[in-house]
């Protein structure tokens, strides 16, 4: 799709924030790097910030948040033709789609930083959940517009997704323990496996020891 020239722009200036934004916050620590040391190194005004971002948690998380949103959006068009026989399907080719589209050069050591720095930082680490419960909302408001849905108080839709975004959670923490920079194409396919081990979790056995 055709973008123009005020678009590029506009994305120019909200991945260099994000790239100078995840190495002051790696250097200086969260809390030592301020707003204002962020937008005089990348030479805008704090209202050209809040016009990309809502705060410096938003921008930290912007690697996967960003992933998210790319599934929401294809969601919503997909849904509307679904490949896939389930719920739970749908939402992992969804998902993984929306992976396949996180192809800008970078964006894996954004998403390397991001975590580290969440690992760290509790303010980070509680906005990324509330992110994942506005996406959840959103998610699921999609699910239940477009598709033939049990009533919105049936937990099958919920905990669908529920187990694709912990299926993804631990195929991050995996991807991310590999060190030495791994692959975008590494992530899918840890992303994958977690999928695949979603049924067997399910039925896994609770024997007690002989």
């Amino acid at each position: 799709m055709a973008t123009t020239l005020r678009e590029r722009k506009k994305e120019r200036t909200r991945r260099l924030l994000v790239d100078t934004a995840l190495e002051l916050f790696t250097e200086h620590g969260f809390d030592g790097a301020t707003l204002d040391d962020l937008c005089g190194a990348v030479e805008i005004s704090q209202r050209t910030f809040f016009r990309n971002f809502d705060s410096k948690e938003d921008v930290a998380l912007a690697p996967t948040n960003d992933l998210w949103t790319s599934c929401l959006e294809g969601l919503r068009s997909r849904v509307r033709r679904p490949e896939d026989a389930t719920v739970l399907g749908l939402l992992q080719s969804t998902l993984l789609d929306a992976l396949e589209r996180m192809t800008d050069e970078g964006w894996t050591r954004r998403v390397a930083l991001s975590r580290r720095l969440a690992e760290r930082t509790p303010s980070i680490d509680a906005h990324g959940r509330q992110f994942c419960d506005r996406t959840s909302r959103a998610i699921l408001d999609v699910l239940h517009r477009d598709l033939e849905m049990p009533e919105p108080g049936d937990l099958r839709a919920r905990l669908a997704l529920d187990m694709v975004v912990a299926a993804f959670h631990q195929a991050l923490s995996d991807w991310s323990a590999r060190g030495d920079a791994p692959t975008r194409e590494e992530l899918a396919d840890d992303l994958r496996t977690a999928f695949a081990a979603l049924p067997d979790a399910l039925a896994l056995p609770a024997a007690p020891r002989s």
